[in-house]
C-alpha cells in the first residue's frame, strides 16, 4: 500500500501538524511505487516529444504534465489540451488566455509549442524539475481527499510567495489571483467574500479584493504575503473560516434532517 499523507485533526491545529511533517510525509509519499515509475518515464521520455501530438497521445506523460500544474483531471480532454499546447499564450485570442485558469498559461508556457515559441521538452533540467513538482501537486492531491481545505492553502502558499515576488503591478497581481481557483477561494474565504462575486464584471471584482485586502492586512499589495508572517496569518484566517463554515453547513444539513424525521 502506498503512503497516504497523515493529517489528526482539520483546521489550523492539522495544517501546523502537516506543515512540521512535510519533508518527511512528502519524502515517503515520492517513494510510491507507481509515482516512481510514473515520473521515471516521463524523465526518460519527454525528451523525445517534438510535437504537440507526440505529448498529447502519451497518456502517461501527458498525466504527468498536467499534473505537474494540478490539471490532472483533465487529461481526457485531448481536444482541449492540443488546442492550448498549439496555440501558446502569447496572442490575445489564445485559448489558454481565455479559459480564465492561468495554470493553462503557465502549462502552454512550460513546453512552448504556440507560434514563434520554442520546444523545452529537449532540457532535461526543466524536464526533471516539472517531475518534481508533480511529485508536489500529487502530494497535495492527496492531502486533498482528506481535507480540501489543506490542500487549497499548500498550493496557494507556494503559489501566492511566486505572485507574491513577481514585479508585476498590484492589479495583474490580483488578475491572476481571479484566475486561479485555488488562490481565489484563499482569498475569498479569508477576506469574507461570497462566492457569487464571481458573477460581478472583473473590474468590480478586483475593487472588492483590494478594499478587503486593504481593511485587513492594511494594503492592498499582494507583495506583502512574501513576509512569512502575512502568509501565515492569511493561512490561519482562511483555515478558520473554512472550519466554520463545514461546521455551520453540517449543523444546517443534521438540523434539516431532524425536521424531516420529525415531520
Amino acid at each position: 500500500m502506498s503512503f497516504q499523507p497523515i493529517i489528526p485533526i482539520s483546521g489550523i491545529g492539522g495544517w501546523n501538524f502537516l506543515q512540521s511533517t512535510y519533508d518527511k510525509q512528502l519524502d515517503s509519499f515520492s517513494k510510491s511505487p507507481v509515482l516512481q515509475r510514473d515520473t521515471e518515464y516521463f524523465e526518460e521520455n519527454i525528451g523525445n516529444v517534438k510535437t504537440v501530438d507526440d505529448l498529447v497521445n502519451d497518456r502517461r506523460l501527458l498525466s504527468v504534465a498536467l499534473g505537474a500544474f494540478g490539471l490532472e483531471d483533465q487529461v481526457d480532454f485531448k481536444g482541449l489540451v492540443k488546442k492550448v499546447l498549439q496555440e501558446g499564450s502569447t496572442a490575445d485570442d489564445a485559448l489558454a488566455g481565455k479559459l480564465g485558469d492561468d495554470r493553462w498559461v503557465s502549462f502552454t508556457e512550460t513546453f512552448g509549442f504556440g507560434p514563434g515559441e520554442t520546444v523545452k521538452t529537449g532540457d532535461a533540467a526543466a524536464m526533471k524539475n516539472l517531475s518534481e513538482i508533480y511529485k508536489v501537486q500529487s502530494f497535495e492531491t492527496a492531502v486533498g481527499e482528506q481535507d480540501n481545505s489543506m490542500r487549497v492553502a499548500m498550493y496557494s502558499q507556494r503559489e501566492i510567495q511566486v505572485l507574491a515576488e513577481d514585479g508585476t503591478s498590484t492589479d495583474t497581481k490580483w488578475f491572476n489571483v481571479m484566475g486561479q481557483p485555488a488562490i481565489r477561494e484563499m482569498f475569498e474565504i479569508a477576506l469574507g467574500l461570497p462566492t457569487s462575486m464571481g458573477q460581478a464584471d472583473l473590474d468590480t471584482q478586483l475593487v472588492n479584493f483590494k478594499d478587503r485586502a486593504k481593511a485587513m492586512f492594511g494594503t492592498d499589495d499582494i507583495s506583502v504575503f512574501a513576509e512569512p508572517e502575512n502568509m501565515e496569518r492569511l493561512v490561519n484566517v482562511y483555515l478558520a473560516r473554512s472550519e466554520i463554515a463545514e461546521f455551520n453547513a453540517s449543523n444546517s444539513a443534521g438540523a434539516t434532517a431532524l425536521m424531516l424525521l420529525q415531520s
